[in-house]
């Protein structure tokens, strides 16, 4: 079986359970294999959590759920070490951060502090306990959602920690049609219960690594760089995307290809991508915000001006 079939056992296993998000299941499945973060965005009841569950199951990962609330500390999300009289010294007994897959949920409900404590995790696959660093299980990957902030009683994620997530997606709601088939599927059986794994955690950790083998050819970076150039230059942005947001498009761009079944990237994929990784690492001007200008309006507005490389032949 080869890398894009394995793939497309995942997408049709979450179908199972997601109907009519195969398109968000896609980006969440491609940044689950460019090693990125997710963060789900979106008005409770919509089926953020029940994403992540099914696409935990699917991998057979070690699923790990924190309810972010306003009394959560960091201790309670990276672990505790604790006093054991009998061997007379300290045991470190580990958090919930420490699993493969993490639904971290209603994150924006926590304090910055304790939303902070997912920062070196989220970056840099470790912890820090009392001086001491242990590497998390591996792979290791954080879905988040969060209500909208317009929301009572939510802490807007700051930008270095929304600067972690490979996306940021909003699910939306069914259609009639689908949300008929939720109803007829939950009549008698609770979906989710029914999905088994459909690949193993050794066969993911081959997808992550053979998504580093997809070709990015120089002309396609250089694409990458001039639309982040531009949202640094953008008189609307006061602050553009940073290197890791280059970094992030280009790595999503290996994984989206590998996931349509080609080697190479190309330009679409670039452009199908930029909007979910650039939003969330802008900021707008007040001018920007007064004229109600958005920052899809000004991602589409770049993917327009910057000049797409169209001499196929050498992306291959």
């Amino acid at each position: 079986m080869n890398h894009t079939e394995k793939i497309n056992r995942i997408l049709t296993n979450i179908d199972q359970v997601m109907i009519g998000k195969r398109d968000i299941a896609e980006l969440c499945v491609t940044a689950l294999l460019a090693g990125g973060h997710v963060l789900l965005e979106d008005v409770p009841g919509v089926g953020k959590t029940m994403m992540v569950k099914a696409l935990a199951r699917s991998v057979g990962a070690d699923f790990k759920r924190i309810q972010f609330t306003p009394d959560l500390l960091p201790s309670d999300v990276l672990g505790v070490s604790i006093y054991n009289p009998k061997a007379m010294e300290f045991e470190f007994r580990p958090g919930p951060i420490m699993g493969n897959i993490i639904l971290a949920d209603e994150i924006n409900r926590t304090s910055p502090k304790t939303q902070s404590s997912l920062l070196e995790g989220m970056e840099e696959a470790s912890i820090t306990i009392d001086g001491v660093t242990m590497q998390i299980p591996q792979p290791f990957f954080v879905m988040a959602t969060q209500n909208p902030i317009e929301y009572e009683g939510t802490y807007p994620l700051p930008e270095a920690q929304l600067d972690r997530f490979l996306f940021k997606l909003k699910m939306g709601y069914p259609t009639k049609t689908e949300e008929m088939e939720v109803l007829g599927r939950a009549e008698k059986t609770v979906p989710i219960e029914q999905l088994r794994s459909v690949v193993t955690l050794e066969e993911l950790v081959e997808l992550q690594q053979a998504v580093t083998g997809v070709k990015v050819d120089d002309t396609i970076k250089l694409y990458i760089v001039d639309c982040v150039a531009q949202t640094r230059d953008n008189p609307y942005v006061y602050l553009g995307v940073s290197p890791r947001g280059s970094l992030a498009l280009m790595k999503a761009s290996q994984a989206f290809a590998m996931l349509k079944g080609r080697t190479y990237v190309i330009p679409d994929d670039v452009q199908y991508l930029a909007p979910f990784v650039f939003q969330h690492r802008m900021i707008l001007t007040p001018e920007a915000r007064y004229e109600g200008i958005s920052t899809s309006e000004i991602v589409d507005r770049i993917l327009m001006k910057v000049r797409v490389p169209v001499d196929k032949a050498t992306l291959r």
